[in-house]
């Protein structure tokens, strides 16, 4: 953080000295340590147990021996922690470091009177001034400071949760009486700038009528990312499940009676320096969305809510943009399979449940649902049985209608209901099956 002052009445008084309050880094003991039992025997020692604990024996019974204190020891791993470099002592913040996106920016700031003489009422300011706004920490106005006495110091503590990136400046300020009686005015800025922690990158994928949206999340800081929650919010048309490997703990509540499903769960660590890790999701539309929602079209998938800590705990939370797909198209008329039997014997008919919906907003009918006629497939391998016309009423705006077909299959196998198509009476238009069932067909 760099910090400036300006000087427009003279000397003053008083001084601002800023400390950022952060987490403490753990202190590690720089020296390396090694254990002279692998100084003196190979990698294959230790496979004749009697000769291994022999050898420790000695080296154990020599170093209680030799007890002198010119710590010609010191590099001798007497604890089976020692090869960590710990030393168990915690490190407090030697600068001021860089600060992210999503973070908490806590700051402890001094007011100090290095004058000789004492200083009355003081009104302190401390505010965060970005390129969009300028946000209000502190201000004592209502509840001025009555006096700094020489070599004293009024202290406080403001929060700010960093919303924006690039240059930031905290703005301090005092307003108060010297000696003299005269009042001045001491600004000083303080400068530092905000960078991102991590990037998301998205990939969308349609496949049918299911649309898979891949996240790629890259840490751009210098400590580990522990994630603690990685959401993906979907837009009020779709429905979204996260798929995951089966080695991987399901998203759904556990059981109660399942006492190990109660172990809380190891989070996601994203490492340091450009670490990745990828999450993929499945969305399809949601049932619960009615009316002109639903069929708008809208390529709004949703957005993310990301949280995390770094390695002692300080919390982040980032909320991403909203993320668009491929613009859908709908039709104004969609006709599709709802349900048919569990087993279709050759030859023999059966009856088929459809659906009609109108994803328009006006009436529209009435409907004739026929068989189309394809001259490069003569005979369909599943038709119409009886009457090869069946007439439906006007469907409303946004409205819909089931209803079923007598079916019969001509083919063993696999085969596919195709080729039903509903005519608009009245425009003229025609509709096709969207999308095509399979079903199998047994003999009897």
């Amino acid at each position: 953080m760099s910090a400036t002052q300006t000087q427009t009445q003279g000397p003053h008084s008083l001084a601002f000295r800023v400390m950022r309050l952060c987490k403490p880094s753990f202190h590690v003991d720089p020296p390396l340590r090694i254990d002279p039992f692998d100084l003196l025997a190979g990698e294959d020692f230790s496979d004749d147990p009697s000769s291994a604990s022999l050898f420790r024996r000695h080296v154990s019974s020599a170093d209680s021996l030799d007890s002198d204190l010119s710590y010609r020891n010191r590099f001798l791993l007497n604890h089976p922690t020692d090869p960590i470099g710990l030393s168990g002592l915690l490190l407090l913040p030697q600068s001021f470091g860089a600060i992210y996106l999503g973070e908490t920016f806590c700051s402890y700031i001094s007011v100090n009177n290095s004058s000789t003489s004492e200083v009355r009422d003081v009104t302190i300011k401390a505010e965060i001034q970005t390129e969009r706004q300028r946000i209000l920490l502190l201000d004592t106005s209502k509840s001025p400071v009555e006096s700094i006495r020489t070599a004293g110091r009024y202290d406080f503590i403001v929060e700010h949760d960093v919303k924006e990136l690039g240059a930031h400046t905290l703005v301090c300020s005092a307003l108060y009486n010297d000696a003299d009686g005269e009042r001045k005015y001491l600004p000083q800025f303080f400068k530092f700038v905000v960078a991102n922690p991590l990037s998301v990158r998205t990939k969308v994928r349609v496949v049918k009528e299911t649309t898979f949206l891949e996240a790629c999340i890259e840490n751009h800081t210098k400590a580990n990312l522990f994630m603690d929650q990685v959401d993906f919010e979907p837009a009020k048309q779709w429905t979204a499940v996260r798929l995951q490997n089966e080695d991987c703990h399901s998203t759904e509540d556990p059981p109660a009676s399942d006492l190990s499903a109660l172990i809380p769960k190891s989070p996601v660590i994203i490492r340091s320096g450009g670490g990745i890790h990828n999450y993929l999701y499945k969305l399809n539309p949601s049932a619960d969305v009615f009316g002109p929602t639903k069929f708008q079209g809208s390529n709004i998938l949703g957005k993310f809510q990301i949280t995390w800590r770094t390695n002692l705990g300080e919390p982040g939370r980032l909320q991403t943009q909203q993320i668009l797909g491929a613009p859908v198209s709908r039709k104004e008329i969609n006709m599709r399979v709802v349900e048919v039997p569990a087993v279709i014997h050759l030859n023999r008919p059966f009856l088929a449940f459809l659906n009609l919906t109108n994803q328009t907003d006006r009436q529209l009918g009435p409907f004739e649902v026929s068989l189309s006629q394809d001259e490069s497939q003569m005979e369909k391998p599943v038709g119409i049985n009886g009457l090869q016309a069946l007439m439906l009423p006007r469907i409303e705006a946004f409205g819909s209608n089931d209803f079923q077909l007598n079916l019969i299959a001509s083919k063993l196998g696999v085969q596919k209901i195709a080729g039903i198509t509903a005519l608009d009476t009245r425009e003229k238009k025609t509709y096709e099956l969207v999308p095509e069932m399979e079903i199998f067909v047994e003999s009897d």
